[in-house]
């Protein structure tokens, strides 16, 4: 929204002056400046000048959408039923008219930015949606009229409908036009609907949809940990499955192969890429769906949890004018995260950046990126061999999975680029023994790697639920540690609360070992020593393991013992 256009709007209504305009240009410019985003239009309400309803008037012939004077206890119930409450509350849209027959919903907007949702409720409610502009506070009536006491959930949802029916057990037997026909039900549509924002709001990272024998599971991963929702009956399976189908675009018929496709969504105003896993099994198709919540991800390196002697080491390694940085951990460590916040610190217009990625998790404006498509033969082996004459000045390699990509990634840096790439290891140090077993040189790896960062998520103490306590000794023990060592030391962990969904944990942090290729891990390296030869080396030159990070997380109040003791191996 232009706030000088919708400025000129409202002088021409002779709702407000020139002067008084340019006072809320001057109140938007100097929040700005503080970080606070604010629209013109808002700053005119908060002065004075204009109300909500002159606001709506103005954006509705702005956008030229029709506006709608909104009266919350003449909104037809059926209308208040085809809306879900959590959709109205996220997206803060309010019901206006619902025809059953043509299918067609009728939603009121307090804004035309809001015009993106409209396209979601397409997708996630499969209806004819149509947005018209109403004054906010008018929303905001009827929004605490007719929701404010509805739970979101599968309790809200009508399983029993009769287009239903028809499906009850599983099997290849079930008619296609039945099951796409399902698959796009109120029932069907309103729970994948649930399931999808209620994964936003619990941040999770994965949603698991789990056929077994006699029941439908559904999971989410949050923090790292399965948890159990309330699964739906198990006769929705197959519908609920075709219903992710068709919002990922896969093959509804086809239930005999593995399919991968992906979701792009705006739910609760944040850019939402949900990357849908199905899997067939010996009781139907299992769904995984990975969250990637655009919004709610910081790609700056002051935000990965880098400790300041370690985030000036990174600093230093990332702006070296060639050689091969690799971060390694498994997957859903946080790599990508790193990998992303480093590129993003050396985009600029004087940088050519190109990535070679299985899949493009983000898009960053300036990034050149690529996804391999092995069904196309195109590897990352091939990506690179490609990067190397499309003048480059930094290169991603998602992976190094073989000889052949870890070769032409070694070629890229003695020709004077800047490679960034990921290996599956347990700590820095082996990720040597893994490259070397992989068939490179010895010689090879010393003249390009400059580090190898090595990382863990655990999870946060709540800090809503945190309590100090005393650990048992064979806690301690753990932890290679005896009471003697900790003398002086408090320990905390969460009891649990309404914040934290009582498991004492909410969010996660990341813990770091990075291993510097210096004049004397190089002899090392040469030498072909043991991974133990190479760690003892590098500790006493100042690398900091992922135990001992995650020591140092136990002894400021961070995490516990049991998360750092699953997540790190002992140094000995």
């Amino acid at each position: 929204m232009k706030g000088r256009r919708i400025g000129r709007i409202f002088v021409k209504m002779q709702l407000v002056k020139r002067e008084q305009v340019s006072k809320a240009l001057a109140v938007q410019k100097e929040r700005a400046e503080s970080g606070q985003k604010v629209k013109v239009g808002e700053v005119l309400r908060e002065l004075g000048f204009v109300t909500d309803h002159h606001i709506a008037y103005a954006l509705a012939g702005q956008a030229g959408m029709q506006l709608v004077d909104l009266d919350p206890e003449a909104i037809p119930a059926e209308a208040v039923d085809a809306l879900p409450a959590e959709t109205a509350t996220s997206y803060q849209i309010a019901p206006v008219s619902f025809d059953a027959g043509s299918n067609r919903l009728v939603v009121a907007l307090k804004s035309p930015d809001n015009f993106q949702a409209i396209d979601n409720l397409r997708l996630l409610l499969n209806f004819d949606a149509v947005a018209v502009i109403a004054d906010a506070e008018a929303i905001d009536q009827v929004i605490a009229k007719h929701y404010a006491n509805q739970s979101s959930g599968a309790a809200n949802i009508d399983f029993g409908s009769e287009e239903l029916s028809a499906l009850e057990g599983r099997g290849d037997s079930v008619d296609l036009e039945d099951l796409v026909q399902a698959a796009g039900s109120s029932a069907v549509v309103r729970l994948i609907n649930m399931v999808l924002m209620q994964a936003i709001r619990d941040k999770a990272s994965d949603i698991h949809l789990e056929p077994f024998e006699d029941e439908f599971k559904m999971r989410y991963r949050i923090d790292g940990v399965l948890y159990e929702m309330s699964p739906p009956p198990p006769h929705l399976a197959m519908p609920i499955v075709s219903r992710v189908k068709v919002m990922s675009n896969l093959d509804i018929a086809e239930r005999r192969l593995p399919q991968d496709g992906r979701i792009e969504l705006t739910l609760g105003g944040n850019p939402v890429d949900l990357r849908v896993a199905v899997l067939p099994t010996m009781f139907g198709e299992s769904v995984v769906m990975r969250v990637l919540d655009r919004g709610n991800v910081q790609l700056s390196l002051d935000n990965v949890g880098l400790r300041p002697d370690d985030l000036e080491t990174v600093r230093d390694l990332i702006k070296r004018p060639n050689g091969i940085v690799v971060v390694t951990g498994p997957t859903g460590s946080g790599k990508t995260t790193t990998l992303y916040s480093c590129l993003n610190e050396l985009n600029d217009p004087e940088t050519k950046i190109l990535t070679a990625e299985d899949p493009v998790e983000y898009d960053i404006d300036g990034l050149i990126q690529c996804q391999i498509n092995p069904d196309q033969e195109l590897t990352f082996a091939k990506l690179l061999r490609s990067f190397l004459r499309q003048d480059p000045d930094i290169i991603l390699v998602g992976e190094i999975r073989d000889l052949e990509t870890a070769q032409i990634a070694v070629q890229a840096s003695l020709t004077g680029h800047l490679v960034f790439t990921t290996v599956h290891t347990n700590d820095a140090p082996s990720t040597v023994l893994r490259l070397t077993d992989l068939g490179m040189e010895p010689f090879l790896l010393t003249a390009t790697i400059e580090a190898i960062v090595a990382q863990r998520l655990v999870r946060r103490i709540c800090v809503d639920c945190k309590q100090a306590y005393e650990p048992s000794e064979e806690e301690l023990m753990e932890l290679d540690l005896r009471p003697s060592d900790v003398e002086g030391r408090t320990f905390f962990r969460g009891i649990g609360c309404d914040k934290c969904n009582n498991t004492g944990f909410k969010g996660r942090m990341a813990l770091f070992e990075i291993l510097v290729m210096d004049d004397k891990i190089r002899e090392l390296v040469m030498q072909q020593v043991s991974t133990t030869v190479i760690r003892d080396a590098a500790r006493r030159r100042g690398m900091r393991t992922l135990r001992e990070s995650g020591l140092l997380a136990i002894y400021e109040g961070q995490s516990t013992i049991d998360e750092v003791v699953r997540e790190t191996i002992t140094d000995d």
